[in-house]
């Protein structure tokens, strides 16, 4: 085998797709910025434990793990960034108030999350920690769809569900308090047999509506018909109030669905979720909602949510960037051909000094100018090539 291989998923990112990536990057943390979000860079490692902390099942298997040669404790390369920055939220800046953080960086996984996925995501987001109301959720939401409008979608569809159905639900019978997890991954597959084998001893208030959850999907109606079909519990009737009025915000940037039998990440999150997808993408291209128990496994319980995306996957989407118009420069130690270099870049212009000897090649930049010697002046002038 040839020991320039990278691994399966793994990819070096050529220049013209790292300028999109980075592009990208630098747009999305600007915007965020304009919403008073604080940039974070948490570690790539930390201890196992801490980094698995208040995180699901599907966290652990998508952790690569190794031993600290110093310590001899167990290690985990992230997989993921939003436990990372709770834990910052909850123990380092230790605010009373609202706090807004964004992140942006590499996060490696075990395995791919989809059949042409990289194994080492370039994730980025945002979370709001402090405030319990719908209109953190509401700002999320806005902050992601207004991170798609940036890379150019424009045709984008949110699909919304909420946890505290299922949650409402399931509190009603014991029985299925302990079958959650088969639940949970029989409404994910929307296995209806499954769900009937499942559901058969449990009072026939709660199963009418478990098996009911499966079909309540489509557009914004749906809202309606879950009120006509589930029970009137005060859970079940908040989460469609929060998934109406997160809809009914949303109306005119983007397609909007409800799907109550959605629940991808159950256990770690506690209401309103989302999901957001884009033409020529089947997955998801940015997950978002809201998590307020993981706080408490740092030791401080805060209402929190966010949302995050993989730059990575998204400018996979986007056309090839367009080369960027440069100057070519002859290489020199004259001073004033130095100071006129200087003089250009200063002003915002790629100025490429060729060496002695060798062709131009690049797949980023056109050098439509030239730097050359005016014979008549003796000064350097810019001179169209082509």
């Amino acid at each position: 085998m040839p020991n320039w291989l990278l691994p399966e998923n793994i990819a070096d990112v050529l220049p013209s797709e790292a300028r999109k990536i980075e592009e990208l990057r630098r747009l999305m943390l600007d915007n965020f910025r304009l919403y008073g979000y604080e940039l974070v860079m948490p570690p790539l490692l930390e201890y196992l434990e801490s980094l698995l902390t208040g995180a699901g099942e599907d966290t652990d298997l998508r952790t690569f793990k190794l031993v600290d040669q110093l310590s001899g404790r167990m290690l985990g390369l992230r997989p993921d960034m939003t436990t990372q920055v709770a834990r910052i939220d909850a123990h380092l800046l230790n605010r009373a108030s609202v706090t807004r953080l964004c992140y942006a960086g590499s996060v490696l996984h075990t395995r791919p999350s989809g059949l042409h996925a990289t194994r080492e995501p370039l994730q980025i987001g945002c979370e709001m920690y402090g405030h319990a109301g719908l209109e953190a959720d509401a700002e999320i939401q806005e902050l992601a769809l207004a991170s798609l409008a940036l890379a150019g979608f424009n045709e984008v569809r949110l699909d919304l569900t909420h946890v505290g159905v299922l949650r409402a639900l399931l509190e009603q019978c014991p029985a299925a308090l302990r079958d959650q997890a088969k639940i949970h991954a029989a409404l994910r597959a929307k296995d209806v047999p499954d769900l009937q084998a499942l559901t058969k001893d449990y009072a026939p208030l709660v199963r009418d509506a478990l098996l009911a959850l499966p079909s309540l999907y489509g557009d914004i109606d749906v809202l309606g018909k879950a009120r006509e079909v589930l029970p009137d519990l005060p859970g079940v009737a908040k989460a469609l109030a929060e998934l109406a009025a997160l809809a009914a915000s949303a109306i005119g940037r983007a397609q909007v669905a409800i799907d109550l039998a959605d629940l991808r990440g159950y256990q770690y999150e506690s209401g309103a979720m989302f999901a957001l997808y884009v033409p020529g993408l089947p997955n998801a291209v940015a997950r978002g909602g809201r998590y307020d128990h993981v706080g408490e496994a740092f030791g401080r319980a805060r209402p929190a949510t966010g949302f995050s995306l993989d730059l990575r996957e998204l400018a996979r989407l986007l056309p090839t960037a367009e080369r960027k118009h440069s100057i070519r420069a002859p290489w020199g130690n004259a001073p004033e051909l130095k100071e006129k270099i200087a003089e250009l870049r200063k002003s915002g212009e790629v100025v490429i000094q060729s060496m002695p000897g060798h062709s131009h090649e690049l797949d980023e930049f056109e050098c439509d100018r030239a730097l050359v010697l005016d014979e008549n002046s003796s000064n350097w002038i810019l001179k169209n090539l082509g």
